[in-house]
């Protein structure tokens, strides 16, 4: 599997997916203006728009130098903090940033934060080009009643806490109550109703937090719920997930046959993924399970289901309005037609009572810097074709450039795309130019400011003491959570 990832994100992956970017000409290599002989790029995030936008400008460009900044003491986004710990195949593409980082022209510096610890306007002063690429670092809000009661929480953060995110490990969800509800119906929304109902000892062997193992292996979450506003034609998850969670053992799927009705037809005339994908939801639904699978379903002892046609309006409190006791839906129906399909409330209300709600209802990313335009309602930064709009020498790439959608192949995409212009604007003359000190410039203001940056190499040091700490138990690694343990071990 490894090699095949590795064929596949690697080095020779962008010929397949788009012709070659312009100003990958030999002319381009020999052809250097003084401006262009060692350019200076920072990239700000070190997840998979980071390290594909760093990829591809090494790989396009002889001389370029990228610096990568991250918040976080240790590398990869949300490969590290975001892919389920029982998926770990999806991880294959550290293989791929680890060959980056290592490159002689590219240089990781985790535990700065930009915008507190160093500016945006700093790393303009010191580098050609800065490309934001730190992601979607927050979760878009309910706006409901009761959302702020003891019992409700973020499926972001609770993935987060699940996956060793230094930010969430003191979450400590409450699972002593049989059923959770999960607001959201996508591939995260599967992820975490997955995590709650897998049997622990299938999860012991995973690279999930020790924490968050004790604390599943005391769960009473017997049932999930997740709750969408539209119907099964609109679910955001895909099939692969879908078919891992109707296998999940010892849980077993309910899907009320009713929201079904009339969707053999409508089935035809849909793209061919979210064709299959429906197919399995409606046989699942509808036709009768064979005798094996039958009984698999009769012993399960735990279930989770699709409750659709359904819109949270608010958390309920328990009678001494202490947590979240339920969740109140209004009942909806749908206008419109394909993409523009809606939700909209018939008047109908139905209350479940749940212990735990999960809102997964989207990531967001949140402004970096007081000079970076920033478009608070769709959650990115207003930019054409990664280039930030009104700022010469500044681009995007991943979630803040497009909004909180895709996978990693989809960013891999999106982020060549952005080395492309910013070499194109290069090639041009519209970056600035003459020599900039880089790194060099920048290491100066963290030192006056009592900042240590970790190294790649430094990461490589945590990375084995994981390693070693997992190999006692079984596990692929024992994930360091505390940033303070991470530096000491470092002698920071």
């Amino acid at each position: 599997m490894a090699s095949r990832c590795w064929r596949w994100w690697g080095w020779s992956a962008w010929p397949r997916t788009r012709p070659p970017p312009a100003g990958s000409t030999p002319s381009f290599r020999h052809h250097l203006s003084t401006q262009e002989k060692t350019p200076q790029i920072c990239v700000v995030g070190s997840g998979p728009a980071g390290f594909y936008t760093a990829q591809h400008l090494l790989k396009q460009h002889p001389q370029a130098h990228v610096d990568i900044y991250e918040k976080q003491p240790v590398p990869f986004g949300l490969v590290r903090f975001g892919v389920a710990p029982d998926h770990p195949e999806v991880k294959n593409v550290i293989n791929t940033f680890t060959q980056t980082a290592h490159s002689g022209r590219c240089a990781f510096w985790g535990n700065v934060e930009v915008g507190r610890d160093v500016t945006v306007p700093e790393l303009r002063e010191a580098y050609h080009a800065v490309v934001l690429s730190y992601g979607a670092e927050d979760h878009r809000a309910l706006e409901i009643p009761g959302e702020e009661l003891p019992g409700v929480c973020s499926a972001r953060a609770f993935v987060g806490w699940y996956n060793g995110l230094p930010e969430n490990r003191e979450l400590e969800p409450d699972l002593s109550y049989d059923t959770a509800v999960i607001l959201g119906q996508g591939n995260v929304a599967l992820d975490v109703a997955r995590i709650l109902l897998t049997p622990p000892e299938h999860l012991e062997r995973t690279d999930i937090t020790k924490a968050a193992l004790g604390v599943l292996r005391q769960s009473r979450v017997k049932t999930v719920w997740l709750v969408g506003r539209r119907g099964p034609l609109q679910v955001a998850f895909t099939i692969k997930e879908l078919r891992e969670m109707i296998q999940l053992p010892g849980a077993r799927p309910i899907l009320d046959p009713a929201d079904f009705l009339g969707l053999q037809d409508k089935i035809k005339e849909v793209p061919r993924p979210r064709k299959r994908l429906t197919e399995l939801l409606l046989r699942t639904a509808t036709e009768k399970p064979g005798p094996e699978e039958a009984a698999r379903r009769a012993s399960a002892s735990r279930a989770w289901g699709l409750r659709f046609f359904r819109s949270p309006q608010q958390v309920l409190p328990s009678p001494d309005g202490r947590r979240a006791a339920g969740v109140r839906l209004a009942v909806t129906r749908l206008e419109g037609v394909g993409e523009a399909t809606r939700a909209v409330p018939t008047g109908d209300m139905e209350d479940l009572p749940c212990g735990l709600v999960l809102s997964s209802v989207g990531y967001k990313s949140r402004p970096v810097d007081p000079s970076v335009p920033f478009d608070s309602k769709l959650g990115v930064i207003p930019n054409v074709e990664g280039r930030v709009m009104d700022v010469p020498g500044l681009y995007c790439s991943g979630w803040v450039k497009r909004g909180p959608t895709g996978v990693i192949a989809t960013t891999m995409t999106d982020s060549f795309l952005t080395g492309q212009m910013l070499l194109q604007d290069l090639k041009a003359g519209l970056l600035p130019s003459g020599p900039r000190p880089g790194y060099a410039a920048i290491q100066a203001l963290l030192s006056s400011r009592g900042v240590r940056p970790v190294s790649f190499s430094d990461w490589e040091k945590l990375d084995a003491e994981e390693v070693a700490r997992g190999q006692g138990t079984g596990k692929p690694r024992e994930k360091l959570v505390d940033p303070q343990e991470m530096l000491r071990l470092l002698g920071h």
